[in-house]
């Protein structure tokens, strides 16, 4: 147990950098995964038909309750995966009750270019400031790329080759996944990189170790208050759903998208799809084979005309 309770404090420490965790969260994550430990004789080193005694034992709960709970424990066990101090998942094992899932909070692209027009302001003088040009760097690949807060700070100095518009990271579950990197983002990181000291291991390196989540949580909710954004609906994660929304919005296939979030699952991907049903409505006017067109229509050119399968 008291293995569980280190892993459980660096898990929240998680949950509070990178998808910005209200403290009342953070409390119900503790109660949760202490009160699931207690039921295994441990949570950490659990086994997958321990987890599946949890249904019987969570029965007499409201489904709500049952559904709060293995969402507690199956991102648990995601953290612990992905930061390599588990080798397996034993998750797929917890019950799954229907309920209606949660929407993600998402910035509208007026609130995002409201971000980005202050940092230019920032950087529109002859000498701008280290630490602006560090956030800018950080800000374009957080909303450009749509990486994960611990990707993005944990990111090696050379990471980004000036001939390969790409990252290759290494995500959950030890997946390999290509994320393209705009030219603003490029261009972003070009600049700062002059400020980074030759021998640092680390694109936003911080005393011995690199700029920590928790930090760039700050860095991001400072951003938010300063454009007029309030801090509490900003966060480095509500910035990687802005991307994933974005793209979407902007016709991105859904299929691309999973694979540029590193998502192992599209039913993950596919609650991006909320976003904008009227788009969703105008492609199938315009882009299936038996939309009718006529002269009050704009005539579509051949790109927009249907692949073929």
């Amino acid at each position: 147990m008291s293995d569980d309770a280190a892993l459980i404090d660096r898990f929240l420490e998680m949950m509070a950098a990178e998808r910005g965790a209200a403290r009342n969260t953070l409390l119900a994550y503790r109660a949760d995964l202490n009160g699931a430990g207690a039921l295994l004789g441990g949570l950490s080193t659990a086994t997958r038909a321990q987890l599946g005694e949890l249904a019987s034992a969570w029965a007499g709960l409201a489904a709500t309750s049952v559904a709060r709970k293995a969402s507690a424990v199956r991102a648990f066990y995601a953290f612990l995966e992905e930061e390599g101090l588990r080798a397996d998942n034993p998750s797929a094992a917890l019950p799954r009750p229907v309920t209606q899932r949660s929407l993600p909070k998402i910035l509208s692209t007026a609130e995002v270019d409201s971000l980005f027009a202050l940092i230019a302001g920032r950087l529109d003088v002859a000498h701008p400031a280290r630490l602006d040009l560090r956030l800018s760097a950080l800000i374009e690949l957080l909303y450009g790329s749509g990486l994960r807060a611990s990707e993005l700070v944990s990111l090696p100095r050379r990471a980004l080759a000036s001939d390969r518009p790409f990252l290759i990271l290494k995500g959950k579950g030890g997946r390999d996944r290509l994320v393209p990197i705009s030219d603003r983002a490029r261009a972003a990181v070009a600049a700062w990189l002059a400020h980074v000291p030759g021998d640092s291991a680390w694109l936003f390196p911080s005393g011995k170790s690199y700029l920590s989540r928790i930090r760039l949580y700050q860095l991001v909710k400072a951003l938010a208050a300063a454009a007029g954004i309030a801090p509490e609906r900003v966060s480095p994660h509500v910035l990687r759903h802005a991307f994933a929304t974005h793209l979407l919005e902007g016709g991105a296939d859904l299929r691309a998208l999973q694979s540029m979030l590193g998502h192992a699952d599209i039913g993950t991907t596919q609650i991006y799809t909320h976003v904008d049903s009227r788009r969703l409505v105008e492609l199938v006017n315009k882009r299936h084979p038996l939309a009718t067109t006529s002269a009050s229509h704009t005539h579509r050119s051949v790109d927009d005309a249907p692949s073929a399968p």
